[in-house]
């Protein structure tokens, strides 16, 4: 019995035509340690709602790992997230999250991302949410995916302008303590997604479905 035996997860598989992403594993976590470290995003604010980057460098390698073993730890049917870690030139640059709960009611996902700030203005962002879209409409069965960016945080909303999300409502959130923002939420659905000319592979996912409880 292997890995993707005991956890069909690591079987799953999707590539772009520059990327491939696969839930984290153990080996990808050094890499994806080093892409957080080199940097992510400018110090002065964080784009994130929980400013995990804002970690000391010698306890970010531990957080970062025990976080990716709690969120397989909480996968169920019910309510599951999947981080993947995005492959580019050879190296891990960053992970795409995709997550939903209630998912054979509601039919929706929600996605998360960040990049080592080297691979930043490549188009990277666009082809890793776009892969993760394409899966969760097409594989996975979803009918509407939805995110969210702080209201200054131009580069994910101009990702989420091109594949065709709509606003839907601003939410306010402090990351860092006495420092709130709002937070603009978009949202979704299948027949407004602007498709890229590209096609995605996936390996591994009658399995990883399985695993997930998912029926399409």
């Amino acid at each position: 019995m292997d890995l993707e035996e005991l956890w069909p997860l690591f079987g799953l598989e999707i590539t772009t035509p520059r990327l491939m992403l696969r839930p984290v594993r153990d080996a990808d976590l050094p890499g994806l340690v080093q892409a957080a470290l080199d940097g992510v995003h400018d110090a002065e604010r964080t784009p994130f709602s929980v400013p995990w980057t804002d970690a000391e460098p010698a306890d970010l390698p531990q957080n970062l790992a025990a976080y990716q073993w709690n969120l397989r730890n909480r996968v169920n049917r019910h309510h599951w997230t999947v981080a993947f870690a995005v492959h580019f030139e050879g190296r891990v640059v960053g992970s795409q999250d995709l997550s939903a709960y209630d998912f054979t009611n509601r039919r929706t996902v929600s996605t998360g991302s960040w990049l080592t700030k080297s691979v930043h203005g490549q188009g990277i962002g666009t082809e890793m949410r776009a892969a993760l879209l394409l899966f969760a409409f097409d594989v996975l069965g979803a009918e509407w995916a939805e995110s969210g960016a702080a209201v200054w945080n131009e580069a994910s909303l101009s990702v989420s302008r091109k594949l065709g999300y709509e606003l839907n409502g601003v939410t306010r959130v402090s990351p860092r303590h006495g420092e709130p923002t709002d937070e603009q939420r978009v949202r979704l659905d299948k027949a407004s997604f602007v498709r890229p000319d590209w096609a995605i592979g996936v390996r591994g996912a009658e399995r990883a479905l399985a695993q997930l409880c998912v029926s399409v």
